[in-house]
C-alpha cells in the first residue's frame, strides 16, 4: 500500500509540473473570424492609437522586436505594402515587445524608413494578443474582424499577406 501511494504521489507531482511548465495554450490568443482585442497604444511619434482609429479600414497588425531577423525581413514588405495599398484603404501598424526603450524602435524605424506607426505593445497588448513570440501579423478586416493570423515570416507568407490585403481591401 505504502508503495502505490508513493507511487502515485510521484505520479501526481509529474503531471502538476508538466502542466505548470507548459507553454500558453496557442488558443487563448485572438483566432481567425473573431474581433480584434481592444488595445491602446501610444506610437513613438506620441500619438495615441486603439482598435478606433482604424474602422473601415484594412489592417495589418504585427507584433515584431528590433532584434528579430524574421522582423527586420518583415518590415521592409510593410513598407512596400504600405506604399502599393496606403491609398486605397490599407494601415499599417507595428507593435514592438522589445523592453530596451523605444529608442531602439525609433532608430529602427529610421534604419528601415518605416512610413506606418510604431509603438511599444505594452504588457496589456502583448497579454491580449498573446504575443511574445515574432513576428506575428494580424490582418483585420474592414468590420474589425480577424480575417488572417500569420507567424513567421518567409517570402511565401509576404506574398500571401498581399494576396490577403488584396482580398480584403475589395470587401465592401
Amino acid at each position: 500500500m505504502r508503495n502505490a501511494s508513493a507511487f502515485l504521489k510521484i505520479v501526481l507531482v509529474i503531471i502538476a509540473a508538466s502542466l505548470l511548465s507548459a507553454p500558453w495554450p496557442v488558443d487563448a490568443a485572438p483566432q481567425q473570424g473573431q474581433p480584434v482585442p481592444h488595445f491602446k497604444v501610444t506610437s513613438t511619434s506620441g500619438q495615441t492609437i486603439s482598435q478606433d482609429n482604424y474602422r473601415g479600414y484594412v489592417l495589418v497588425l504585427e507584433f515584431f522586436a528590433t532584434w528579430c531577423p524574421p522582423c527586420r525581413r518583415s518590415i521592409p514588405h510593410l513598407v512596400e505594402l504600405n506604399r502599393q495599398y496606403g491609398k486605397q484603404g490599407l494601415q499599417i501598424l507595428g507593435l514592438s515587445i522589445d523592453e530596451d526603450g523605444e529608442w531602439l524602435v525609433k532608430r529602427l524605424a529610421d534604419q528601415l524608413q518605416v512610413n506606418y506607426p510604431l509603438a511599444l505593445a505594452g504588457e496589456a497588448a502583448i497579454a491580449e494578443f498573446n504575443g511574445r513570440s515574432v513576428p506575428v501579423m494580424y490582418l483585420i478586416d474592414k468590420k474589425g474582424n480577424i480575417a488572417e493570423i500569420y507567424r513567421g515570416y518567409t517570402d511565401e507568407i509576404g506574398r500571401s499577406v498581399e494576396q490577403s490585403i488584396k482580398r480584403l481591401l475589395a470587401e465592401k
